[in-house]
């Protein structure tokens, strides 16, 4: 396993520098996103903490998903996604939330495809949502580890728009 120090390196100066906290919700990725945050220096002044929450049970309890559209879903939705983030956030008090849900093996579930479906909040507004797909081939490990990189991508992205707008308001 690589992570991307750039990816880490980057977050973590971001956090540094605006003194702002996160947490992550976490089912397909089954914890790699907090390993990979407790990577970065100093990870414990911004990084509250997580939840691997992989069943129904668990996301409806700790999560608040709606038992009846994880249900119908098999918890595996955008809207699910959001809803993880947002309340991950009110769980620990967070800035910012990261949320994922979705699959790393081809199952009867998701008609043997690969995708997940991820959101950020910041500041109890979700800013950003998405579904990936991914080859249907591919490891479960192999998948988790690139959902992983391309959230932590997405993350940057993210995190530079709000660098810009908070410039804009100084």
């Amino acid at each position: 396993m690589n992570l991307r120090n750039d990816l880490l390196e980057f977050t973590g100066n971001y956090f540094q520098t605006t003194k702002e906290t996160i947490a992550i919700a976490e089912s397909v990725t089954a914890g790699f996103l907090q390993f990979s945050f407790s990577q970065i220096k100093d990870a414990s002044t911004f990084f509250k903490g997580g939840i691997t929450a992989y069943t129904l049970e668990e996301k409806v309890r700790f999560l608040k998903v709606d038992r009846k559209e994880a249900e119908e879903n098999d918890c595996v939705s955008q809207n699910i996604a959001d809803t993880m983030a947002l309340n991950v956030t009110d769980l620990f008090h967070t800035d910012w939330g990261i949320a994922i849900t979705g699959y790393a093996t081809p199952v009867e579930e998701s008609e043997h495809r690969l995708f997940a479906y991820f959101s950020f909040v910041y500041k109890n507004k979700t800013v950003f949502s998405h579904k990936m797909n991914l080859n249907s081939r591919k490891e479960a490990i192999n998948a988790q580890m690139c959902y992983s990189e391309f959230i932590l991508e997405c993350l940057k992205v993210e995190m530079e728009k709000q660098l810009t707008m908070k410039e804009k308001e100084n």
